[in-house]
């Protein structure tokens, strides 16, 4: 398996027994095979653990790591710092790729010689129903139109480290906006993410999920804005309307 070619999938796993393995066979199930995934086990008190564990014997592109509870910011680092890819893509333990998703996103990586692509994506709930319309991202985004809402799901991306290397979530952010900052430190780098318009993923959306539930993440969100962008407070401000209203929107449909 050459490492130039080899896609690291990094999947933080707390207490995720009931959808684990739907999202492991969407990754068995992909057309492009060179692959590992990396389970991180963030402290799971369920049976999650022993569920990754039945999938790496059968399989030794998988492999299962185990942490203390810290949050998924910290799982994802661990899993990053184990990543022997070229190519890191975050898939989340309840959400699931179509088959070509790799391929695919892999060829848009290439075809725009770009370091981070991402795609529309259904939503669907815990009994793989799709709700609300699927979202359709823009083709291209930059930097400030990231600031303004987060077009990037975690289950769309995948991002090239050939040019700049690893990059790391923000342990700070725990689970609240920590894949945003790190979208966020990536374009920076990069200028511009382009998006795939094709539905190649389902994100996965249980009761009030902390992506749904803004007045979880409106403290997070503006701290994004002061603390890590650097911006003062009448533009934090400006930004966090923004966020808020697209938001809205976003769920809305």
């Amino acid at each position: 398996m050459e490492e130039q070619k080899l896609v690291s999938i990094i999947t933080p796993l707390y207490n995720g027994e009931r959808f684990l393995s739907q999202t492991i066979e969407s990754v068995l199930n992909q057309t492009y095979p060179c692959w590992e995934m990396l389970i991180v086990n963030d402290g799971s008190t369920d049976n999650s653990e022993q569920i990754a564990n039945s999938y790496a014997q059968k399989d030794n592109r998988i492999k299962v790591y185990s942490q203390e509870n810290a949050g998924s910011a910290a799982a994802r680092n661990n899993g990053i710092r184990r990543a022997s890819g070229r190519y890191i893509a975050l898939l989340d333990a309840d959400d699931l790729w179509e088959a070509d998703f790799l391929e695919k996103q892999l060829r848009l990586l290439q075809d725009k010689d770009c370091q981070l692509v991402y795609s529309a994506y259904k939503r669907i709930d815990e009994n793989n129903k799709e709700i609300l319309q699927p979202f359709v991202p823009p083709v291209c985004i930059d930097y400030k139109q990231l600031l303004k809402t987060c077009y990037i799901a975690p289950v769309t991306a995948l991002y090239d480290t050939g040019k700049y290397g690893k990059v790391y979530l923000n342990e700070d952010f725990k689970s609240l906006r920590d894949d945003y900052v790190y979208w966020l430190e990536i374009v920076k780098k990069c200028g511009k993410a382009y998006g795939n318009q094709e539905l190649l993923s389902s994100y996965r959306i249980v009761g009030n999920s902390v992506s749904r539930s803004k007045r979880k993440v409106i403290v997070p969100q503006y701290k994004v804005y002061r603390k890590v962008v650097g911006l003062n407070v009448v533009a934090s401000l400006y930004y966090l309307c923004q966020w808020a209203v697209r938001g809205v929107i976003k769920y809305s449909k």
